[in-house]
């Protein structure tokens, strides 16, 4: 867990890497302190976002904004994937998510004030065979964040869910997909997809969608489509 100094407080979750990464930098850019977490410190647990809130409740000033970002990925059959990698996926996406989400909302409303930014996925919108418990995850996501901006309209709280596509990120690789056509097509780059939900954050818009692909993630799709090029 980092900090940088600016003006505003915002925090960052799952900020090592990719589009975590370039959201913080979005915030750092536009003036805010930063409360980061990075992905090898975690926030995947009771604990973890617990430790997090209070470092936030300690420094004494109100929360402007809060990017929940943190995210992993596990891919291939269900019969096949391990069943404690679900789990914990499932306790990140979205036990912990409600969670801080919960400390947020709470602290905002009893302000009138704050910005919340989910990160979910273009996955979140259709089942996705070979991404089964990620896909169905990012709906939770999706569904929570669209009701929580209902919800909260008239508090001067607004809730914004970015839904990227396939990105230039490691999150390939580690779910162990690097075989699937998905794979090896073009993404979007991660800076882009954070400058838009940054921008869209800020304008209180509700949802916003990166620039996406088809969701092909077949186990060894990948040599398919090469062989068509």
């Amino acid at each position: 867990m980092a900090e940088a100094t600016g003006s505003g407080l915002a925090v960052v979750t799952g900020a090592s890497s990719g589009i975590g990464f370039e959201l913080a930098r979005q915030f750092a850019e536009h003036g805010f302190d930063l409360i980061v977490v990075a992905e090898d410190e975690g926030i995947g647990g009771a604990t973890d976002v617990d430790r997090l809130w209070q470092r936030v409740r300690a420094r004494g000033r109100p929360l402007a904004a809060i990017a929940i970002n943190a995210g992993m990925s596990v891919g291939g059959p269900f019969v096949d994937n391990d069943l404690e990698d679900e789990l914990q996926l499932i306790d990140l996406h979205v036990v912990s998510v409600v969670r801080l989400a919960k400390y947020a909302v709470r602290d905002m409303v009893s302000r009138g004030s704050g910005r919340i930014l989910f990160t979910s996925s273009v996955a979140g919108e259709t089942p996705t065979p070979f991404l089964a418990v990620y896909g169905a995850s990012r709906a939770f996501v999706q569904s929570f964040a669209e009701a929580l901006h209902y919800e909260l309209k008239d508090t001067g709280v607004t809730v914004t869910a970015l839904q990227p596509g396939p990105t230039d990120t490691n999150f390939f690789e580690r779910a162990e997909m690097l075989d699937a056509r998905v794979a090896v097509e073009e993404k979007d780059d991660p800076a882009d997809v954070a400058r838009q939900g940054f921008e869209a954050m800020m304008a209180g818009e509700h949802r916003v969608k990166a620039r996406q692909h088809a969701e092909q993630a077949e186990p060894a799709s990948a040599e398919k489509a090469r062989k068509k090029k």
